[in-house]
């Protein structure tokens, strides 16, 4: 039995290679060869091989938090939010309601960002905003019992509706930002 010096396999006495891994065995007079390396080889030092794994894992991770990056929502998206031109303006002195409809109780901040109407209740209600000078009105609206109900937000210029939003989130959170 002539055993392979780089698997160990135990090879029969007239073989050439070895059967396991294709080593060569023997010269081509027959004479066994023992502990020569092939040139034509992958003989490379453990250090080398750890190099080229740690390169393998940092290429698939950077890969990875690309297209993880690239995949998620924006925070636009993600919040739920609603913005709108303003092309809709209209002259009043104060044309905007926002109307609050949920069957359980809630939060509501709305308004200009810098002067916000709080209000915290049940129930659809309808609040007139005192928004004539604001070039930007923001409602944001939060169920307060994490109920399975829809808590739907509509912003209205002269009893119409010029932007509406909703969800139906056990913790939702529903945002509208409508510039005019």
């Amino acid at each position: 039995m002539v055993k392979c010096p780089r698997c160990g396999y135990n090879n029969s006495p007239s073989a050439v290679y070895c059967d396991n891994c294709a080593y060569l065995l023997s010269d081509s007079q027959g004479k066994i060869i023992k502990n020569v390396k092939r040139e034509k080889s992958w003989n490379i030092g453990i250090a080398k091989k750890i190099v080229i794994v740690l390169g393998i894992i940092i290429v698939a991770y950077l890969l990875f938090s690309f297209v993880y990056n690239n995949t998620q929502p924006t925070e636009q998206e993600s919040l739920n939010v609603i913005s709108d031109d303003g092309s809709h303006l209209q002259s009043s002195s104060y044309p905007y309601k926002a109307r609050i409809a949920y069957e359980g109780s809630w939060y509501a901040e709305m308004g200009d960002p810098n002067y916000l109407v709080k209000e915290a209740d049940d129930g659809t209600k309808t609040y007139t905003l005192d928004c004539a000078p604001w070039e930007r009105i923001a409602i944001n609206a939060q169920k307060e019992d994490f109920g399975e109900g829809e808590l739907k937000i509509q912003l209205l210029k002269d009893d119409q509706v010029v932007a509406e939003n909703s969800t139906t989130n056990a913790s939702g959170n529903v945002v509208i930002n409508y510039n005019y």
